[in-house]
């Protein structure tokens, strides 16, 4: 069992005990680093959709559904077999899938460049491979999954000038990966950030991540996030 399902399972019978919480330790937790804007980020019409793989999905999601022009955010599994996309099998770590998120969004208010931005800022650790926060396995890996041609340019472009940057001591990781298949994950692991703000996984690993978000990017955030249930 991971750590994750571990602290799902002790919150659902009301036994987290101290031993637990000091292994999802605030040192486990990514650290917001502002990155600079994607100097390629050209304008495109149309409603968009992408894809991005940063860890587990609840903060994933929990960042996008909270970013103005973001229209939808929806957790699931990527890039592995229809018949493997349930959490039980991709927690084994060999399905191929990733915890992602299906991002909807409006480019005249957010660009695919800005999502990026957000994403290497405050989502992710671009330099640890097959990890994030607490979770290891290759379903937690750092990958990018653009739609479209136009998106791929500006994620290669993008890594590439992060690199320059020197933002990072550590080399970045995360991958570009075409979409082979996108199925929205379980009901209960949708909004989980939203429907359940108390976790202790969720108060070390994620709400850092969305204030971090309201921080660096305040016109960007919205009140009230977008929900996948109403």
């Amino acid at each position: 069992m991971s750590i994750r399902s571990s602290v799902i399972a002790a919150t659902a019978a009301g036994l987290i005990a101290v031993g637990m919480l000091s292994t999802v330790s605030a040192a486990s937790a990514e650290v917001a680093v502002r990155a600079p804007a994607p100097a390629v980020d050209p304008a495109t019409g149309g409603m968009q959709t992408a894809v991005f793989a940063g860890g587990c999905f609840w903060g994933v999601q929990g960042v996008y559904q909270r970013v103005k022009g973001v229209t939808s955010a929806v957790s699931g599994y990527a890039n592995g077999a229809r018949g493997t996309a349930n959490y039980d099998s991709v927690s084994g770590g060999d399905t191929g899938h990733a915890e992602a998120v299906r991002v909807t969004y409006d480019p005249r208010v957010v660009s695919y460049g800005k999502l990026l931005q957000i994403y290497f800022s405050v989502v992710a650790d671009p330099t640890r491979l097959n990890a994030q926060g607490p979770d290891h396995g290759t379903q937690y890996r750092s990958a990018l999954m653009p739609t479209t041609p136009a998106q791929a340019q500006v994620a290669r472009a993008y890594i590439a000038q992060l690199g320059r940057s020197g933002v990072w001591k550590r080399p970045i990781v995360t991958r570009i990966e075409p979409v082979r298949g996108f199925y929205p994950a379980e009901a209960y692991h949708q909004d989980y950030l939203v429907n359940n703000p108390m976790s202790p996984y969720i108060r070390i690993n994620d709400l850092p991540k969305v204030k971090a978000l309201q921080s660096f990017y305040p016109t960007l955030t919205r009140a009230r996030p977008v929900l996948v249930r109403s």
